[in-house]
């Protein structure tokens, strides 16, 4: 008669059983809900969201009512305003946030209120491409504290194209 193996064991077995997975077979965390106030008509917005989507984010839920009383009632200044305002995961979005600093924030997961783009920086996620001549202007995603001050989390400094 064999023995049951003890809980211990049985947790040992699977966990070297995953190891031998490849990473695309493990099971991977559910993508961050998301959600974007913006104006229904907005091309660039749509764009960003789109960005967003490419890049691995897709549990978006988008509301097309316009940004300016979301940005205001989650606390985010006018200073850095732009477009469309998001939250995800405790923190605020405001602009043409590209995915990867997105990715950064969430696994850095800083004190802090979120990040900006301030105005539309051509060049960025969703003020790119074809219809901007593939013109790509230098700009700064700002990391804001939840007092309204911000630093520099990244910078986009490439040349242009003209």
């Amino acid at each position: 008669m064999h023995e049951r193996p003890t809980p211990s064991a049985r947790r040992r077995l699977l966990l070297a059983t995953l190891a031998l997975l490849p990473l695309g077979a493990r099971a991977q965390s559910p993508a961050p809900a998301i959600e974007v106030y913006k104006s229904p008509s907005c091309g660039c917005c749509k764009d960003w969201i789109k960005h967003l989507q490419a890049n691995g984010f897709t549990n978006l839920r988008v509301h097309d009512t316009g940004n300016s009383a979301a940005r205001s009632r989650l606390g985010m200044p006018s200073k850095f305003g732009s477009c469309h305002t998001a939250t995800v995961d405790g923190y605020v979005l405001e602009g043409h946030v590209p995915a990867a600093d997105l990715r950064r924030l969430l696994k850095e997961r800083p004190a802090a209120l979120g990040l900006a783009v301030p105005d539309m920086p051509i060049g960025s996620p969703g003020m790119d491409g074809a219809d901007y001549g593939d013109r790509r202007d230098p700009y700064d995603v700002l990391l804001v504290a939840r007092d309204g001050t911000a630093r520099v989390f990244n910078s986009y400094h490439r040349a242009n194209k003209t």
